[in-house]
């Protein structure tokens, strides 16, 4: 006799008949094959749906909605309703859990608190109506003192022997990869970083060809995969940031599924089409401070020295020490990545309580 272990559904799809005529509009357009017609009436498995409303808005006749399907479970305070649909979740697959887009939980948001002050080390503006606030920042070293020199009588100031880049507003764009996220959505996180002016990064999967045209506004990510990784490539952009660690994931690598692997992907990853990416979770050849710096005078070498060279930590208990042997490994700038633990695929159990971590701690 076999026996089912059902998993309760997290949203329920209800179809109102009056309203419904059959035009199947619903079941051609719903992404995860929720919605089918068996003859006389469009029917749902429920547990596909992930609430993505798409049928809601492509049915003419507005009959369909979605909601949470409530399931009242007797009160606990360490098994909540959410913990106990990742328990059914993890026993029904036997996986680990993955999960993309940053955590579904309540950790602060950065970006809603923050706050620029131009007063604090200049002047108060005379009219602050009128006057221009000059928001542009620069990426990279900073030279250690101001050479200058003598040309016939006319004092000249050296031109800065280190590479920078130049943002119109202190934000940056984090690491999303084309594999992680879709073609179209890394060309218009590129494209809008061009318009703005300010920097986005590739993630670990490499660069389409289709994007070299951005160059100027990319921060290509070093990764342990090191997928699509190339000379002409690197050459190509603005800035180059090492990953040795990532708040979604600290201590973890990454992996994405074959699946999701096509010619296109394969083709920018450098990589067999089908087959599972995976990324180590160390960097093989850093070990160390002066593995660090071999990497990174590589790096420098390989783009003429023209491009500046960071790497990425996730933030941790001790991130001030390893972020003072990066800037003594030769890195241009220090990335310190954590708290809301955005990614294509993580587990989800890292990425919860990493984020919680470090919410609990900036509470403090």
């Amino acid at each position: 006799m076999e026996v089912r272990h059902e998993v309760p559904t997290r949203f329920k799809v209800e179809i109102d008949k009056e309203l419904c005529r059959h035009c199947k509009r619903c079941t051609v357009n719903c992404s995860f094959g929720v919605l089918t017609h068996n003859g006389e009436r469009i029917v749902a498995e429920h547990d596909k749906c992930v609430a993505c409303h798409r049928c809601v808005m492509m049915c003419p006749q507005q009959a369909i909605s979605i909601k949470p399907h409530d399931i009242m479970f007797a009160p606990h305070t360490t098994y909540s309703e959410r913990i106990r649909r990742i328990i059914y979740e993890q026993s029904s697959s036997g996986g680990v859990l993955l999960s993309g887009c940053g955590t579904d939980m309540h950790p602060n948001v950065i970006f809603d608190d923050l706050l620029m002050d131009a007063c604090q080390v200049t002047n108060p503006a005379i009219d602050p109506l009128r006057e221009p606030v000059e928001t542009k920042t620069f990426i990279g070293r900073k030279p250690d003192h101001l050479a200058i020199k003598d040309e016939n009588g006319k004092i000249v100031l050296q031109k800065d022997p280190y590479p920078k880049v130049e943002l119109s507003t202190p934000i940056t764009v984090g690491h999303m990869s084309l594999g992680a996220i879709s073609y179209n959505a890394v060309r218009s996180i590129f494209q809008a970083a061009q318009e703005v002016g300010i920097m986005a990064g590739t993630g670990e999967g490499g660069l389409h060809k289709d994007f070299y045209q951005f160059g100027k506004f990319i921060n290509a990510e070093i990764a342990s995969g090191r997928f699509g990784i190339n000379p002409t490539y690197l050459k190509g952009v603005a800035a180059l940031e090492i990953k040795i660690g990532q708040g979604a994931k600290p201590g973890h690598g990454g992996h994405l599924p074959g699946e999701k692997v096509d010619a296109m992907i394969a083709a920018t990853r450098m990589m067999p089409e089908g087959t599972d990416a995976l990324s180590p979770y160390p960097q093989h050849d850093i070990y160390s401070i002066e593995d660090l710096r071999q990497l990174i005078g590589a790096l420098k070498e390989t783009t003429r020295y023209k491009v500046p060279v960071g790497a990425k930590i996730a933030a941790v208990h001790n991130s001030a020490a390893i972020a003072v042997g990066m800037a003594r490994g030769g890195a241009d700038f220090i990335t310190i990545d954590g708290l809301r633990a955005g990614t294509g695929a993580t587990p989800r159990i890292i990425r919860d309580h990493a984020v919680s971590l470090l919410n609990w701690q900036l509470q403090r």
